[in-house]
């Protein structure tokens, strides 16, 4: 919709919306759709730069990313191999890191020769895995060609760049290349050396492809996509994933192979230099799982050529719904040791529903890996992770799932029992203590976290009725209080990146306002000063202009319920706009925690991607991230939802038509993912909106049986609520035009393009308002230039038609079919 009157609309809406007999019709694209020239501009800016801070804190790289990348890039060829997607001509990820340069700033040395050095991608290529050494004295970077990846590092005190390998690193796996701790050399995967070309498919089968599963043990699986099928499929896995690894010397480039080829899912150095902890996967593949779920070996190298083998992993094809592999997992190294590995082993079967007292033990062992492991500790709830402050002391975090509920304990060094740091309810904002800020740049044994004396930094969100005001806290360990250093002043929005002096006088953050685009400064928490770092300008004035709030109000039932209302550029008090409101469900197990206020107010607005937001150019007003809770205790939350979505809809829409802003009969409903599940049960269960736009959604739930989102509980076991979450099952009642759109090659769990093919058919079956549009070489979410700028002009197109234009006087509409 335009503000102004007579707008032309596109013939096959005009079809659509002028005919309740129109016939279906199913075409080849005669071309992708272009919205207006301002979204045009607004998407073709390039994002704001994110930033890597090195290790001492006295240099950061400035990441440049390309705003989107044409389709021909997502039209090079694809592998689909054991849940990876590769690009079988330069060993890599199919969707690559899409870094254009990277900018050196000296923070210690401003204006200096090296201050502002740039490092450009070559033509046709892109940059990826920026990382500095651990001693700060280079940056590395990926170069990724067409059919092959290099490393290359540049020297952080002259800024001169060059080739540290040709291009044969082997990326199937991610990041090709590790640092280790003594910054003279990079751990790195290679391609094969004279590994010949890919195994070409048979010219017909040998015979059937079979799977079998003896009875007598559960296995549940969810859906994963882009598994293993046929023994081609295993070839080609074998081939593309198998890789050498090698040492590389930093100074001369020359390279030392460890080890023999093979399938190696992870590496990881320790902080000795020496040793390499080693995940190699096993034979059989599954085909019923992705490979990071494979049989592996657990072994740790040294670079002499010794190997001790600490576990042998069979597939995890049986894992409980929710739960965790049997055995040991999540081997890590030790930051503060030279050479000690850390896991955790569940003692419940990996079952959450067992009754143990504890679910996990946390064992250690040193080098040379013989003999007992010795325990570290044991948590009730689930191991959720370990980190170190610089002096060993260790930060233990365990979950559990059916009361949302969160615990940090303390372990220090002198072996005392572990002492509580934080217990809480993982659902409660207001009182998130916030998160430990890790030293940047450390090496590949991972981060110890920021340290003065006994005291450690917190950064955290700062949520509050008023919205969020992040902060950044100083924790002392011994006598667990805090002392807040910063926090958000009003009006403006500002998260702290890391704190540059161990006083935590100096810090490096992000700073923005609803008129000001984001920039990094130095600030002064002493003298309250700020530095600016950087001046990026507006990358869309016309955004600026746009009448920003941030709304509570209530649902029937009581539950405190808030959204971001957006008015377009040009409104006056009075208008009454078409709205879309975009929503994403999320659960509760408590009323406190589902009223909290989410998000704020005064941060810049940018939109990237096939953003609902844009729409605002085009005189629509956008309620955007009303929550939507559904409140239930353990795994009861579901047993309502659609009674709770559509109360949180309504009152939603009394809302804003309370408020002035927005007429009854002229508001659509849209939203991604879990989203659009929403959008398509609020058309089903509801005659609260004109119109709806559903991408990427998943609405036959019996098609994901072991679970989904939060749901926990089979489909055997809750059928009745899988039927009634499920809008396939009431495609009769969508009586309101629905917009479809889906990844041809979506490989989210859950969301396979079948979902909306079949909700298609189901609809257009029954007589309803309908149009379904795929995106050739899309995922779950949009990448492609040509991809988003087609799906902003069919959500715009689709709202232009079926939000009846003039302001209409506000009516009742309530729930029903």
């Amino acid at each position: 919709m335009r503000l102004s009157s007579g707008t032309t609309l596109p013939i096959f809406l005009l079809a659509l919306a002028g005919s309740a007999a129109a016939q279906s019709t199913s075409t080849a694209a005669s071309g992708y759709l272009t919205p207006p020239q301002e979204i045009v501009d607004i998407l073709d800016a390039p994002p704001t730069p994110g930033v890597l801070v090195g290790p001492a804190r006295d240099v950061i790289a400035l990441i440049e990313q390309r705003s989107m990348p044409p389709i021909g890039r997502l039209a090079r060829p694809l592998e689909r191999l054991a849940g990876y997607r590769i690009d079988p001509r330069n060993s890599g990820p199919w969707r690559t890191p899409e870094i254009a340069a990277l900018t050196i700033r000296k923070l210690d040395a401003p204006g200096t020769a090296v201050d502002g050095v740039r490092i450009d991608a070559p033509r046709g290529t892109t940059l990826g895995w920026p990382a500095f050494s651990p001693d700060g004295s280079h940056l590395s970077y990926a170069i990724l060609r067409d059919t092959g990846i290099e490393l290359w590092v540049v020297d952080t005190a002259s800024g001169q760049p060059r080739a540290l390998t040709s291009a044969s690193l082997n990326a199937t796996w991610g990041n090709p290349c590790l640092w280790l701790f003594d910054s003279s050399e990079v751990l790195c995967r290679f391609r094969r050396s004279a590994r010949g070309t890919p195994p070409s498919p048979p010219r017909q089968p040998d015979g059937p492809n079979i799977q079998e599963h003896a009875g007598g043990r559960a296995a549940p699986v969810r859906t994963y996509q882009d598994l293993l099928s046929n023994p081609h499929d295993e070839a080609l896995f074998e081939f593309h994933f198998t890789s050498q690894i090698e040492i590389v010397e930093v100074a001369t480039g020359s390279r030392t192979a460890i080890g023999e080829p093979d399938l190696y899912a992870r590496i990881a150095a320790a902080p000795d230099s020496r040793h390499v902890l080693v995940e190699r996967l096993l034979r059989p593949f599954s085909w019923l799982v992705p490979a990071n779920r494979f049989g592996r070996s657990v072994e740790v190298w040294t670079r002499d050529g010794g190997t001790a083998t600490l576990a042998t992993l069979p597939v995890a094809d049986a894992v409980p719904i929710g739960g965790v592999a049997t055995g040991p997992r999540g081997h890590r190294w030790n930051p503060t040791a030279p050479a000690t590995l850390v896991w955790s082993e569940a003692q419940d079967g990996g079952d959450p529903k067992a009754e143990v007292p504890h679910r996990d033990y946390v064992y250690s062992l040193d080098a040379p890996f013989e003999g007992e492991p010795g325990e570290l500790t044991r948590t009730e709830y689930r191991f959720r992770g370990i980190s170190w402050t610089e002096d060993g002391t260790a930060l233990v975090n365990e979950y559990d799932r059916p009361t949302r509920w969160t615990r940090t304990a303390l372990l220090d060094v002198n072996g005392d029992e572990p002492r509580p740091l934080f217990d809480r309810s993982a659902e409660d904002r207001y009182d998130d203590p916030g998160f430990p800020l890790r030293r940047p740049g450390t090496g590949t044994a991972g981060a110890t976290l920021l340290q003065d004396g006994n005291s450690i930094y917190l950064s955290g969100a700062g949520a509050s009725p008023d919205g969020d005001r992040p902060f950044v806290d100083r924790l002392d360990l011994r006598t667990l209080e805090a002392e807040r250093l910063f926090r958000t002043e009003p009006e403006t929005y500002e998260t702290v990146i890391t704190v540059l002096s161990d006083d935590g006088r100096r810090l490096l953050t992000r700073r923005e306002s609803k008129t000001e685009p984001p920039n990094y400064f130095v600030r002064d928490t002493a003298s309250g000063t700020r530095e600016a770092l950087t001046d990026f300008t507006d990358p869309a004035p016309i955004l600026r202009q746009i009448e920003k709030r941030l709304i509570t109000y209530q649902r029937a039932d009581g539950v405190g319920l808030s959204a971001t209302l957006y008015l377009p550029p040009g409104y006056r008090e009075g208008d009454r706009p078409p709205m879309l409101l975009w929503a994403y469900p999320r659960e509760f197990t408590n009323v406190d925690a589902a009223s909290q206020v989410s998000g704020s107010p005064h941060r810049f607005t940018t939109l990237r991607g096939a953003s609902h937001m844009l729409l605002l150019t085009q005189g629509y007003a956008i309620l955007d991230g009303p929550t939507m809770p559904i409140v239930g205790e353990g795994e009861t939350a579901n047993d309502t939802y659609v009674e709770q979505l559509v109360s949180s809809a309504a009152a939603a829409i009394d809302k804003v038509v309370e408020l002035g802003v927005a007429d009854r009969s002229r508001i659509a409903v849209g939203g991604h993912s879990y989203g659009a599940f929403m959008t398509a049960n609020l058309l089903a269960h509801s005659d609260l909106f004109a119109a709806g736009i559903a991408r990427s959604g998943a609405y036959n739930r019996s098609l994901t049986p072991f679970g989904f989102q939060n749901e926990r509980r089979t489909f055997w076991e809750a059928q009745h609520i899988y039927a009634a979450m499920s809008p396939f099952f009431h495609a009769e009642k969508v009586n309101e035009p629905i917009l479809l759109t889906h990844g041809e090659i979506d490989n989210n769990s859950g969301t396979f393009p079948m979902q909306s093919e079949r909700f298609y058919q189901a609809l257009k079956g029954h007589g309803a308002t309908v149009r379904y549009v795929t995106l050739p070489h899309e995922s779950h979410g949009y990448a492609a230039r040509e991809s988003v700028l087609h799906v902003v002009a069919e959500m715009l197109n689709w709202c232009d038609a079926y939000l009846p234009a003039g302001e209409q006087p506000a009516s009742g509409a309530g729930a029903g079919g």
